[in-house]
């Protein structure tokens, strides 16, 4: 199964959640707000799915089960700011996500019914989408901390922060293979906004696409 953001059926372009299978076929709408639903993110067991929404004003981060119901406003925020991408940990127990609720952009990690949330970067600089590793629950992030915008690993609690690329051109959109080995990440480096791959430890950067290319997701098939 497929999950995904669309504007279709929509009048006011806002956009909701839909579910298809692989093929393409048995399109169901899961959402149907005024808002806009965005990155939808399945579970590790594929019984929920969370998802940032601005049905209450400003985006918060929701999840409800694979078919849609039982959909819960797990940040409540409710101040100025948002609350975006949000990614599972490797065991479903987590939600890391963005919000900006303290000014910069910060990573906030809560458990997955909406309760204990913590603030694990707490940086004067933004730091951005987080991603998890689906196997040891490492987090990947983007960063403006050394000047420029690079990726970033950190532990689940946001202990061991280590810089794994540190060029002068903006590296982001971090994003884990499966076997939470590599990293596929989006980088302006040559003058192109192209694709990258490297090892968890920055090592072994490689180009694997030129031009065009924004927001990378390394599925789990791959």
């Amino acid at each position: 199964m497929l999950v995904f953001s669309s504007s279709r059926g929509s009048e006011g372009g806002n956009f909701n959640l839909y579910a298809m299978s692989a093929s393409g076929s048995n399109v169901t709408r899961l959402t149907n707000h005024s808002g806009y639903d965005t990155r939808p993110e399945w579970s590790p067991d594929g019984a929920r799915i969370v998802f940032s929404s601005s049905r209450d004003g400003n985006l918060e981060i929701y999840s409800m089960n694979a078919d849609g119901s039982d959909q819960t406003n797990l940040t409540n925020h409710g101040g100025a700011g948002y609350n975006v991408h949000p990614t599972w940990s490797h065991d479903g127990s987590k939600i890391a996500f963005e919000s900006n609720r303290d000014e910069n952009s910060e990573i906030y990690v809560k458990d997955s019914d909406g309760s204990n949330q913590t603030n694990i970067t707490a940086n004067a600089k933004n730091d951005e989408k987080p991603s998890r590793s689906p196997t040891t629950g490492k987090i990947a992030f983007y960063s403006t901390r050394s000047g420029s915008s690079d990726i970033w690993t950190m532990d689940a609690d946001g202990s061991g922060e280590t810089n794994i690329t540190n060029y002068l051109y903006g590296d982001n959109e971090p994003s884990w293979s499966p076997d939470g080995s590599k990293l596929v990440f989006q980088s302006y480096r040559d003058g192109y906004t192209g694709l990258w791959s490297m090892n968890a430890d920055g090592s072994s950067v490689t180009r694997i696409y030129i031009g065009g290319a924004l927001e990378p997701n390394w599925g789990p098939s791959s």
